[in-house]
């Protein structure tokens, strides 16, 4: 049974382990901190937070469908249920939680999770641009102190010491590379900076400051909320909107990480694997979560590229819980900002500048306005829902002008209009003002070789044109037109003559 546990959670026989597990570890070091911000952030125990995080991180390990991918309470789902907490308490926030699970299963059962490889590019440059700079600046966060309820800036030589010692990572994570790669700089730049605090006791803003990470192993419970018809009213909207941004996020970054790692994940399988995860949150108190792209990164720059990295990082933040608190509070805040800030550099697409003079205007507004969506309102599902429809439209508008028609009369006096591109929608209009009905002959034809009727809007449009040819006693020939097309045209059937031979068949490639 071990080593069958390891082989899977392996799914590599060249996998270097040692990298494994101190990429595990540099990602616990950098998700705790998170999960405790965004628990607090939403009303929640910091403790929900970890327990969050643990069980994410280790279910999606071993059952998500892509190795080296790393999962646990991220900030763009909690978010989405911080009114809900306010309104109602923590029990309909596992309530909710759960919910949501069941409705990122049934994505994965009904196999819609491959429609996120439809986002197009510039979609994805500006989610990579915003997210990049949502990680940035939300570790300005930890250069505040709060006093009474009241947030603001640190000064003086706090200021300057988390500065100096921010850098101060920032710098081993970017030289030390250049000497070695057997150990994560990340990792190292932390216990650098560590060692330094330690030695020299120097005051600083530690873990510890931001709560308390001591407690027990995650206990069973089943939400306390009543079970009617009201309560589902009230939760349902929240599950959605939580399982809908957690997909998209984990989605993403899934097809990041195919990229990086030039393999491919299962989309699907990972819906099933964050449903059950969070399923379990939502009855073993966590706060639910999805994947996260800063430690999914964090994990692969430490050379991770197995289940293995993420499972350690899980197990290592359980342990932490149990008995690792009083060291791991003691952890300089400002070596895991440093460390955070490198991620985020290196997230930012940079080669994005060198390509504004070569991609076509509309990706380029439609990059900076996803990234603006995403820094402007952390709303990472908007930002691409709002992405993908631009990208539609114009893609809509571009291949409505491309609909052409070249005329010419045959051996039998018919006249021949030959269509270029497709019939849809967007382009039934310039199809219709091709046709110069009144002065054609007796009999035309219609040769959609070049082009494809793709939804009911151009089928009616066939319709359109053969009924009015019809109304001047003129008779229709289509060429061409897919069997499909043929059954939709019950209308023109008796004027509609289809030279089934050379017709193609139409069907869609299915999808692995």
């Amino acid at each position: 049974m071990k080593i069958a546990l390891s082989q899977y959670l392996s799914t590599n026989q060249n996998i270097n382990y040692k990298n494994e597990i101190l990429a595990g570890l540099t990602v616990a070091m950098t998700m705790i901190p998170e999960s405790l911000s965004f628990a607090i952030l939403a009303g929640l125990s910091p403790l929900v937070g970890l327990y969050g995080a643990f069980i994410m991180g280790i279910v999606t390990a071993i059952f998500g469908g892509r190795p080296a991918m790393v999962s646990g309470g991220a900030g763009a789902t909690v978010i989405t249920l911080i009114a809900l907490n306010a309104t109602y308490g923590d029990q309909y926030i596992f309530a909710a939680v759960a919910l949501a699970g069941v409705f990122q299963i049934l994505v994965g059962v009904f196999k819609l999770g491959r429609f996120v490889r439809l986002i197009p590019q510039p979609v994805m440059y500006g989610f990579l641009n915003g997210l990049a700079v949502v990680i940035f600046m939300s570790q300005l966060e930890q250069f505040k102190s709060t006093t009474n309820g009241i947030s603001s800036w640190i000064s003086g030589t706090p200021l300057f010491t988390m500065l100096g010692l921010t850098i101060l990572t920032v710098l081993v994570v970017y030289i030390f590379p250049k000497i070695t790669k057997l150990i994560p700089a990340s990792l190292v730049a932390i216990m650098v900076v560590f060692a330094l605090v330690l030695g020299f006791n120097i005051d600083t803003k530690t873990v510890g400051d931001i709560a308390s990470i001591k407690g027990a192993l995650p206990s069973f419970h089943i939400p306390s909320v009543p079970f009617n018809l009201e309560t589902l009213k009230i939760i349902l909207p929240y599950s959605i909107i939580m399982g809908s941004v957690g997909l998209i996020e984990t989605l993403l970054t899934l097809t990041l990480v195919d990229e990086v790692t030039n393999s491919k994940g299962s989309s699907n399988k990972e819906c099933l694997a964050q449903g059950a995860a969070n399923i379990t949150n939502g009855f073993f108190g966590g706060m639910g979560g999805c994947a996260m792209i800063a430690q999914t990164f964090v994990n692969l720059d430490a050379g991770s590229r197995s289940r293995i990295g993420p499972a350690i990082g899980a197990i290592t933040i359980l342990i932490i819980i149990l008995i690792g608190a009083p060291v791991i509070e003691k952890i300089p805040m400002a070596a895991l900002v440093g460390v955070m800030m490198m991620v985020a550099i290196s997230t930012f697409k940079w080669g994005f500048f060198k390509l504004i003079t070569k991609m076509p205007k509309s990706d380029i507004f439609v990059s900076v306005l996803v990234a603006a969506i995403t820094i402007l309102l952390h709303n990472l599902a908007l930002a691409v829902f709002v992405g993908v429809i631009v990208c539609a439209l114009v893609f809509a508008w571009d291949n409505a002008k491309r609909i052409r028609a070249r005329k010419s009369i045959d051996e039998k006096g018919r006249k021949v209009y030959e269509i270029y591109g497709p019939l849809f929608f967007g382009s039934v209009t310039a199809f219709l003002e091709k046709f110069d009905i009144n002065d054609d002959p007796n009999n035309i034809v219609i040769d959609l070789k070049e082009s494809r009727v793709v939804d009911m809007s151009a089928i009616d449009a066939l319709n359109l044109i053969t009924s009015k040819y019809n109304q001047q006693n003129k008779h229709v020939i289509l060429r061409h037109l897919s069997e499909d097309s043929i059954k939709l045209l019950a209308n023109a059937k008796s004027i509609i003559e289809v030279n089934i031979e050379e017709d193609p068949t139409y069907k869609v490639m299915p999808k692995n």
